[in-house]
């Protein structure tokens, strides 16, 4: 399914870690980088370089979105307060993390529905446009859109250039 003609990322919401409810709104107008993670995947230290990328570029207008998922391996199986201590005192992590989501099946957040109908993938384990594994990586530009989906083997530096040309076209 394509995305339908002018639908945006900015009409869905979901709870942070602490529990209270986050308007994807609040980040209108910045690059984003919505990322589903895992404490307990190889792809794990990933969570640095994601937040360094954070770091070097939310003054110009990024932000890193972080959505915990226990569907791969259950290598996301601890509670809310167990991934914030583990992402801050591990990694330092300083963008915003929220509460644990599937991200396929019937369970699914409506914005994984959204952002997988927005870019389908290759042929996986769950069709062909699930999210196949950790840290799969959706880059969304200034107006909503979603422009890219990159692969949990892409390393965060890798998409430098590519927010640094969506943070300095609009």
């Amino acid at each position: 399914m394509v995305e339908a003609q002018g639908e945006t990322i900015y009409r869905f919401s979901s709870p942070l870690l602490d529990g209270r409810e986050a308007h994807i709104e609040a980040f209108r107008g910045r690059v984003l980088l919505v990322v589903n993670t895992a404490s307990r995947c190889g792809f794990t230290p990933q969570y640095a370089g994601l937040e360094q990328l954070y770091r070097t570029y939310k003054e110009r207008g990024f932000e890193v979105l972080g959505f915990p998922c226990n569907q791969f391996g259950r290598q996301e199986p601890g509670s809310a307060v167990e991934i914030g201590e583990f992402c801050t005192e591990i990694y330092g992590v300083s963008f915003p993390m929220f509460a644990k989501i599937d991200v396929n099946g019937a369970d699914a957040h409506s914005l994984y529905k959204f952002l997988r109908q927005a870019k389908p993938g290759l042929l996986g384990v769950f069709g062909t446009n699930g999210i196949r594994w950790n840290f799969t990586k959706f880059l969304v530009d200034r107006n909503g859109r979603v422009v890219g989906r990159f692969s949990p083997s892409t390393a965060p530096r890798a998409l430098a250039a590519k927010i640094e040309k969506l943070l300095d076209s609009q």
